[in-house]
């Protein structure tokens, strides 16, 4: 057993990065439901099943889908899955109605994406703050609006939204690919897909420049993160929820590792990556410490360089630690720690998928800080 577990290990840790294959197809076979059946091999492992766990390696580097399991390994992932609701998502009418989200498409040499824009319907002659909302896996525009209830806060205080879609044709599962090298770099790959589609934004709407924002979910706040680091004169503060730091991974099998909360591979991920831990704006972050899919540890690797300054614990439905640090520059952080909460927005409606809402709201948090923080000169 012993041995069959470390062929097993070594079969995964050696996989070649996709960017560093010599062949397009190759890659996209790799890249093509690969991350999802790490998950599901590395979950048969723990659950003492290495035969099993070793034919889906093996599928999966041959390019063939693994979603059509066996019962017994769907039995076994359902407890790592985030929480989703059984109803459909749907977009919240009442504020449809009041306001107008429409969908739009962006193209430029990096590629193509469509997204949508809510825009309330008091827009008045002033300039309007902007908020970019990355989805998580297997989500799109309307399930991560009508979840995190963004559109009716941005009624209420009056700013824009907008939703860039990752379409299924670059990531099977629809996540942002937070862990390759090329989406992490500045002017390179989705962050410059997603700040064209946030510029393009601000070119046809009136957008106050000094307030303009960016959250995600999970991979979306992995994405989150590498935006706020890479285009800190585009963003003046972030929200991450559930995500993961900046270049803790370069690859599939190095990306598992990190989620699974391995310091040593996000260190050496950040060291391959080049990539600067110097806080470059203000960031707030929300993570469930039950967490099975992003282990919690991640949330405090995204604030390194930032220095507790106060906390206080609160209750509710479901208990939290506020953490409010500051940076050796004077940047501002929240650390929203959420006790018993799983891989899920907090406080989010039941009307979208991957949503707690036992949880506090971190939608009206998120938007709160980012109201306290516009750009610094």
């Amino acid at each position: 057993m012993h041995h069959r577990r470390s062929r097993l290990r070594s079969r995964i840790e050696s996989v070649s990065a996709p960017d560093s294959l010599p062949d397009n197809g190759m890659k996209m076979k790799l890249n093509e439901g690969f991350l999802d059946s790490m998950k599901e091999a590395f979950a048969l492992f723990r659950n003492n099943d290495p035969a099993a766990a070793t034919e889906i390696v093996k599928r999966a580097m041959r390019g063939e889908r693994t979603d059509a399991t066996t019962t017994r390994s769907a039995e076994v992932l359902q407890p790592l899955q985030p929480r989703r609701h059984a109803h459909a998502a749907q977009a919240e009418p009442d504020v449809q109605d009041r306001g107008h989200f429409s969908m739009r498409s962006y193209a430029s040499a990096a590629g193509q994406r469509n997204y949508k824009v809510y825009v309330p319907s008091h827009d008045g002659s002033d300039p309007l703050p902007l908020i970019v909302m990355l989805h998580g896996c297997t989500q799109d525009a309307d399930d991560f609006a009508a979840g995190t209830r963004m559109n009716a806060l941005a009624e209420k205080h009056g700013f824009i939204v907008v939703y860039p879609i990752q379409p299924q044709g670059a990531n099977t599962s629809k996540c942002w690919n937070w862990f390759r090298r090329v989406d992490q770099q500045r002017d390179q790959g989705e962050p410059a897909l997603i700040a064209g589609i946030t510029r393009e934004v601000m070119a046809n709407h009136r957008v106050d420049l000094e307030r303009v924002f960016v959250a995600g979910l999970s991979a979306g706040g992995a994405m989150a993160a590498i935006l706020a680091q890479t285009y800190p004169d585009l963003y003046a503060a972030a929200g991450v929820h559930s995500g993961l730091p900046v270049g803790c991974a370069h690859d599939l099998p190095s990306a598992l590792a990190a989620m699974r909360g391995g310091k040593k591979a996000q260190k050496a991920g950040r060291a391959r990556a080049h990539v600067s831990q110097t806080p470059q704006c203000p960031l707030i972050v929300f993570h469930g410490d039950a967490d099975a899919t992003v282990h919690p540890a991640n949330a405090i690797e995204l604030l390194q360089g930032f220095t507790e300054r106060a906390s206080s614990g609160r209750a509710g439905a479901r208990t939290h630690t506020v953490r409010h640090m500051t940076s050796g520059a004077g940047v501002d952080a929240e650390l929203w720690t959420i006790h018993g909460a799983p891989h899920a927005w907090a406080g989010g409606s039941s009307s979208g998928s991957y949503t707690d809402p036992s949880g506090p709201d971190a939608s009206a948090e998120m938007v709160r800080f980012f109201l306290e923080h516009p750009r610094r000169h």
